[in-house]
């Protein structure tokens, strides 16, 4: 839906109305997100700061600087760069074996005895900081250059989204040559990795999948030119297989050479986000189209035929600014290396930012980050040469009272009440529950209340039942929002005080009773979602003596949108 853009478009805050609990106050140290529902995407070159053979300790080094910072920022999803190379950190030789990197990564993130440094114990770790936070699925691929690779960690769980059996991928399948605006070939030097992520279906109407990759670097014209065909791949992948190019079939064409092949495209609430360190600044390109250009927008910019948003209209890419200082410098360097893309007709963009030590004011800066004993201001510049850049993004959520929030945040602020613990309002729960006591009548046991249709007034199709009261007797329905049990007639009122009487009815020839309920007219016009009120049959019955009138049980009923 929005075009691909760069440039100077602030530290993007969009203020939407929320009753979440605000967390993101950089000024106050508050770098949390503003609802617990946006999924947070972070992707950060870590310049070999992260190696088996690297130190793992406190003090004033890459590896603790990291740390610090991932458990300052607590991203959902973490897309790592330059992981693994021993050499390029000049504490070991060669690029870590995938074994090597997960093990390490699990000391990254939970500490423990490094087996790699003669079993000391590790003294610096993510978890320390953040006790917890914690991002328990990572994907280290098989990809490299022979001297790093690239990682995904997440907070949920990897699982196939389409099909092909495969959660996780360290490269595109193999693109054939000359497809559409796509050179074919793979994602470039490094892979282009993919994960498939299945989000909590008690926040998330669907999932999303993340792709990360560090493209070639280098300014030479060849090197420009690798990123950009790695680039039209990718995007090729993303519209064509994933989206199945605005059809149901993944890959039409039949030019994408996934074995086992993929049988479904992502359902229609499932985004792909897309990020990395792209090697390109292309605010500074003039007319030259880069990496980032490509992956947001295929063959036309501002188009709407090709774009690699699942409507045909161009993804979104970062305009992340650092909070304090408006730069978009990802790297030291002063140039935009480190780019977030997303399908923004499925996912919207909360906030983004780029973090910069040494731009955040003293009382600013992150609780995790104080005490770095290289000094606070220093935290970036020591961990690595690039910058962390994060997105909060708005997926579309589980949202039944319609209030713009996810139900799990209303619940965890205590805007919604969630007696059951099942993660659903109590508010848009419907239920039906039988109260109180019936009385025997001249055909039995006696009268008991039913519904048929749904319970959401939004329906508007609830019908109240009576059985087993006598044959073509008169009947009125009536009801309340409080609930009793005194004597009445030959049987008990369940209802309390405010009573409200509907229409007269005349049972049928088996003594039940219907009466369908219209919320948009008279009284039930004060029936809201999430109110509970309860119902109860009066009816005439003189063959008993007595009062020769009597009544069914009670039915309390709580409404839904």
């Amino acid at each position: 839906m929005n075009h691909f853009r760069l440039g100077a478009l602030g530290a993007v805050l969009c203020l939407v109305s929320s009753a979440a609990s605000a967390q993101w106050n950089p000024p106050t140290a508050q770098w949390g997100k503003i609802d617990a529902a946006d999924l947070r995407v972070m992707t950060y070159n870590v310049q070999d700061g992260i190696c088996s053979s690297q130190p793992k300790v406190e003090g004033a080094n890459s590896w603790c600087a990291l740390a610090r910072l991932v458990a300052a920022l607590k991203p959902d999803v973490l897309l790592l760069q330059e992981v693994g190379d021993n050499s390029g950190n000049g504490t070991g030789s060669g690029v870590d074996s995938v074994a090597e990197l997960t093990t390490t990564l699990g000391y990254f993130l939970n500490g423990g005895i490094d087996a790699f440094n003669g079993n000391a114990p590790v003294t610096s770790w993510v978890r320390k900081y953040a006790a917890n936070y914690d991002l328990p699925y990572r994907f280290v691929p098989s990809e490299n250059d022979g001297f790093n690779r690239n990682v995904i960690l997440s907070r949920y769980p990897f699982a196939d989204l389409n099909g092909d059996s495969r959660a996780t991928m360290s490269d595109i399948p193999s693109v054939s040559a000359n497809s559409a605006w796509a050179p074919g070939g793979d994602g470039g030097i490094r892979g282009f990795q993919f994960v498939e992520i299945d989000l909590p279906d008690a926040t998330y109407v669907g999932d999303v999948v993340v792709g990360g990759a560090h493209l070639k670097s280098g300014g030479a014209t060849s090197d420009h030119d690798q990123r950009v065909d790695a680039a039209q791949n990718v995007g090729y992948v993303v519209q064509y297989w994933y989206n199945g190019n605005g059809g149901v079939v993944p890959d039409p064409g039949n030019r994408i050479a996934d074995v086992p092949a993929a049988t479904q495209v992502l359902p229609a609430h499932t985004p792909v986000v897309l990020g990395g360190d792209w090697n390109e600044d292309e605010a500074a390109n003039g007319a030259t189209r880069g990496p980032v250009s490509w992956l947001a927008s295929a063959a036309n910019v501002g188009g709407a035929t090709d774009g690699t948003d699942r409507d045909f209209t161009d993804s979104t890419a970062d305009s992340a600014l650092n909070f304090f200082s408006g730069s978009d410098d990802s790297h030291n360097n002063g140039s935009k290396y480190d780019y977030l893309a997303w399908q923004d007709s499925i996912a919207t963009l909360r906030l983004s930012s780029i973090f910069i030590s040494s731009a955040t004011p003293v009382l600013a800066q992150p609780p995790e980050c104080v005490g770095f004993s290289g000094g606070v201001g220093a935290v970036t510049s020591i961990a690595s040469d690039h910058r962390p850049v994060f997105a909060d993004l708005r997926l579309p959520v589980v949202d039944c009272n319609g209030n713009s929030v996810a139900d799990t945040t209303d619940i965890a602020n205590g805007t919604a009440i969630d007696t059951n613990g099942n993660q659903i309002p109590d508010s848009c729960e419907c239920t039906a529950v039988n109260f109180c006591q019936t009385s025997p009548n001249t055909v039995g046991a006696g009268a008991v209340m039913a519904s048929a249709g749904s319970l959401s007034l939004s329906a508007n199709n609830l019908v109240l039942i009576a059985y087993d009261a006598p044959p073509n007797a008169s009947a009125l329905y009536f009801y309340g929002p409080n609930e009793t049990q005194v004597p009445f007639g030959n049987g008990f009122r369940c209802i309390g005080n405010p009573i409200t009487r509907l229409s007269i009815i005349q049972l049928d020839p088996l003594g039940t009773g219907y009466l369908p309920l219209d919320f948009t007219s008279g009284s039930l016009t004060q029936i809201t979602p999430g109110s509970t009120w309860s119902f109860q049959l009066w009816y005439r019955n003189p063959a008993a003596g007595g009062a020769g009138f009597n009544l069914s049980d009670g039915l309390r009923l709580r409404f839904c949108p």
